[in-house]
């Protein structure tokens, strides 16, 4: 038979990587961990992972009974939190991983406000720019940019409209001028970062006459999005990033958009969790929470509509007289 205390040591010791820290985490003795994960096994008649005197990691075995282990952890924690006192109270940890400049300038003070609200939680933030694989690591969800490839994952729409923006300083477009078209971008210096383990450098637009896509180059790259964003607030180049990012930037003036919100590439934000199973009311509350905050973020700066010139759809930007306009004006 299988005890589920069993289960739960196991999950913790695939976490931490050594007993002994699964031990340390769990206020149990390392010989009580390890018996548990060996009873595991002989119930289970797999070998869960591959030891030495050394180091210990995963099997084949152990990589494929995981995420089916945490399913069952998690559900015996649902089920105390619904029998406990005060079912209405959301109470618990909150596991979450977020992009670096979502994370940082908006998500933590959105997050303070929600425990506030909801002082029975505790929240176990990551922020980063390395996707974070929600089988493998534990948490409750990921917020993330983009269209998710795996569609076993269940996406909780924040901002399903929300597309990239083309943008940089006042300061650079007075030096260099702004492009016009996508093509022009080629002679810009574009400011780019690393997503997962590639550099975004392939800006793509969606256009009247057809999506396009530039390659584009620069002297700076990071490994953190959010880097970016300040070189391009300090007039160092063009950055292309999502434009809930950039909003606060652009009603402050420290940034203009450079091309129609419409052309630009969509980027919809999403809570992202496992499986429906994992769905709990508190994530369904952080939904809901998150989703009308990224709405009144996006009402309170009306999207650039752009202008046509330039010989027709191929000028995108705005015009030479927009840009020779106080800055105040124009936003």
């Amino acid at each position: 038979m299988i005890r589920l205390d069993d289960v739960q040591i196991f999950v913790h010791t695939a976490d931490a990587g050594s007993f002994s820290e699964a031990a340390r985490r769990l206020n149990i003795a390392p010989g009580q961990a390890s018996a548990s994960v060996q009873r595991l096994e002989k119930a289970l008649d797999a070998r869960l992972f591959t030891r030495s005197t050394r180091s210990m990691q995963l099997s084949e075995a152990g990589e494929r009974y995981l995420p089916h282990a945490r399913a069952m952890v998690e559900a015996r924690e649902q089920g105390e939190h619904a029998l406990a006192d005060g079912r209405s109270a959301l109470s618990g940890p909150l596991r979450l991983s977020a992009p670096s400049d979502f994370g940082r300038n908006l998500l933590l003070p959105w997050l303070d406000e929600f425990q506030h609200q909801h002082p029975g939680l505790s929240l176990h933030l990551k922020i980063s720019d390395r996707a974070a694989d929600l089988m493998r690591q534990p948490l409750d969800a990921v917020i993330r940019y983009g269209l998710l490839p795996d569609s076993s994952l269940l996406a909780l729409k924040l901002a399903g409209d929300n597309r990239r923006a083309l943008c940089a300083a006042p300061a650079y477009i007075e030096r260099h001028g702004a492009p016009a078209k996508p093509e022009d971008l080629r002679r810009h210096n574009c400011l780019r970062y690393v997503w997962g383990e590639q550099i975004h450098e392939r800006w793509r637009f969606t256009l009247p006459g057809g999506d396009r896509a530039v390659t584009v180059t620069g002297n700076r790259v990071s490994d953190d999005a959010d880097v970016v964003r300040r070189w391009a607030i300090a007039g160092e180049g063009l950055v292309y990033k999502s434009r809930l990012d950039l909003i606060e930037d652009l009603k402050a003036g420290r940034l203009v958009e450079l091309f129609p919100q419409a052309h630009c590439e969509p980027a919809p934000l999403h809570l992202v969790c496992a499986h429906r199973a994992q769905l709990t009311p508190a994530l369904g509350a952080l939904h809901a929470f998150l989703q009308e905050r990224c709405a009144a973020l996006s009402a309170s700066h009306p999207v650039f509509p752009g202008q046509l010139h330039h010989g027709g759809a191929e000028g995108l930007g705005p015009t030479r007289k927009q840009l020779r306009e106080p800055l105040k004006s124009r936003l």
